[in-house]
């Protein structure tokens, strides 16, 4: 790893921050201080996906990726100096002999193994590919190889942690959404896997023991991760956490607020260990209970609410409520319109070439983040800096023809340039500003005029939730008495509150969760 691994890190965390507009990490005690390991996630965002991980890892980490991005220019040169291996892929080396893909492959095996049992860590995203799906794809065996091949190199050594880690985005190619990461506690072994193999590291030995290790992690990774079996059923899970955060704070009388994203993906786990469950003893009653959510979904939608909007009057006759109201919206739709111009004039070409390359260069949405992540970190401060240049040049032209205005082109071509940064970062929150002024006042209006429209909602809400928990707490009850073969072979319910099961904090504290909604 170079001199350079701090800075790099640096400079993409500034790149990451600016991105997204809000990044939380969870479970990083669970990181070992000094012993070796595996930090294993999915892979649903492109680069983007790394560089999270590589940004907000207490460690210095060595990555795997595969061997077609160290020709890309500036991202080969960033994946060197962090210390990253190539691996070669059969699907990218299609003209190249079996026999020379394997030797390649070994050696990019064997300098990994080495690190790891050195006591470095390593991440690989043994789904081999990054994709667009909602759920778990099937995982290669090369993790598990990776792993006992470390084991063998430092067989007197502790064995490496396998640390499963959760990445979770709210939008996962839009500009300026939100990210988590969740390192959980190293993945406990059965015995049988908890061994250091003799022979060969493509041996009949170490094959089936990386088989079994790879079955044993994706069955984890899965619920690490949420996965879910479709986006429709990912959407409906998320729609559902909403109804039963704002019903549960409606009868506790307490005010939802906002959320952060780790208690979006705290709830998201909450109740996607209940659907699954419910739906694997109740499929019946579970579908009607879906049709109820959409159905009400649907009638939230007509009237322009959300869950919260439901409880606790406005009020509409405050002289504050009013004052406040009239003072944003003389701010959002009188001073703002002018710096948000700027902005877009200066900024929209850049972005629309940006996209357009995102579009072009990404084969899929998951590429797109990384495209814009990549080119952004150029193309805009090329842009500020060159507007900031030519109203520089253009304030002394102006100065030559009336020499009356003062001659400062170095004040007026920072000036420009910080003009044209604010203004882009304004113009890319004006529209939820203004949306958000408008709302306040639909919100009001909506409820005086359908009274009874907005009471049968909030039954229906108290419905839906009284009917999600009969059916997570029958479905709980059976399967605490289910002896079965079937019942105990069911795999760990592993969420968000048991990432941090070695600290002394709560797992809700260490990712930033507070009370709040959506």
């Amino acid at each position: 790893m170079s001199r350079a691994y701090p800075w790099i890190q640096v400079g993409l965390r500034t790149a990451v921050n600016l991105f997204f507009r809000r990044v939380e990490v969870g479970g990083t005690r669970n990181v070992p201080a000094e012993r070796g390991g595996l930090v294993v996630s999915w892979h649903p965002n492109g680069l983007v996906d790394p560089a999270l991980i590589l940004t907000q890892c207490p460690r210095p980490i060595v990555f795997g990726a595969r061997h077609g991005l160290f020709s890309y220019p500036l991202v080969g040169n960033l994946l060197r100096e962090v210390g990253t291996v190539p691996i070669y892929r059969a699907s990218d080396m299609k003209d190249t002999s079996t026999d020379a893909r394997r030797a390649a492959n070994r050696k990019s095996l064997e300098a990994l193994a080495e690190r790891v049992a050195g006591g470095s860590l390593s991440a690989l995203f043994p789904e081999g590919d990054s994709h667009d799906h909602s759920g778990l794809q099937a995982l290669k065996t090369g993790a598990a190889r990776l792993y006992y091949r470390a084991r063998q190199l430092a067989p007197d050594a502790e064995p490496p942690a396998i640390l499963l880690t959760g990445l979770h985005y709210d939008d996962k190619q839009m500009f300026r959404s939100s990210a988590l990461v969740a390192f959980f506690p190293p993945l406990e072994l059965p015995p049988h896997l908890d061994v250091t193999p003799d022979g060969d590291v493509d041996g009949d030995e170490i094959r089936s023991l990386s088989r079994e290790l790879t079955e044993h992690m994706e069955q984890t990774l899965r619920n690490v991760v949420h996965a879910t079996e479709s986006w429709e059923v990912h959407d409906l899970l998320h729609r559902s956490r909403r109804l039963v955060r704002a019903e549960r704070a409606h009868r506790s009388g307490e005010s939802p607020g906002k959320t952060t994203i780790g208690e979006r993906v705290l709830g998201f786990a909450e109740v996607r260990d209940g659907y699954l469950q419910a739906r694997n003893r109740d499929p019946v009653s579970t579908a009607a209970l879906r049709a109820r959510v959409t159905q009400y979904d649907a009638d939230l939608r007509s009237l322009q609410l959300e869950d919260y909007d439901l409880d606790a009057p406005p009020k509409t006759q405050s002289a504050k409520w009013i004052a406040l109201l009239a003072v944003q919206a003389l701010g959002v739709f009188f001073f703002l319109p002018p710096l948000v111009f700027v902005g877009y004039l200066v900024n929209l070409p850049t972005a629309g070439l940006l996209l357009g390359i995102a579009k072009l260069a990404g084969k899929r949405r998951k590429d797109e983040a990384t495209v814009k992540l990549v080119l952004g970190m150029l193309l805009y401060p090329l842009t500020w800096a060159s507007v900031g240049i030519a109203a520089g040049f253009g304030h002394h032209q102006l100065h030559l023809g009336f020499p009356r205005i003062p001659d400062a082109p170095v004040s007026a071509g920072l000036i420009a340039a910080a003009l044209s940064a604010i203004g882009g970062a304004a113009a890319l929150r004006y529209w939820v500003v203004a949306r958000e002024t408008a709302r306040a006042v639909r919100v009001r209006l909506t409820r005086a005029r359908a009274i009874r429209s907005v009471a049968q909602l909030r039954r229906d809400r108290a419905l839906i939730y009284d009917g999600f928990s009969e059916l997570i707490e029958t479905t709980s009850v059976v399967s605490e008495a289910d002896d079965s073969p079937a019942g105990s072979q069911r795999a760990p319910i592993v969420g968000p509150r048991s990432m941090d099961a070695s600290s002394d904090r709560p797992a809700s504290e260490s990712v930033g969760v507070v009370p709040a909604a959506d």
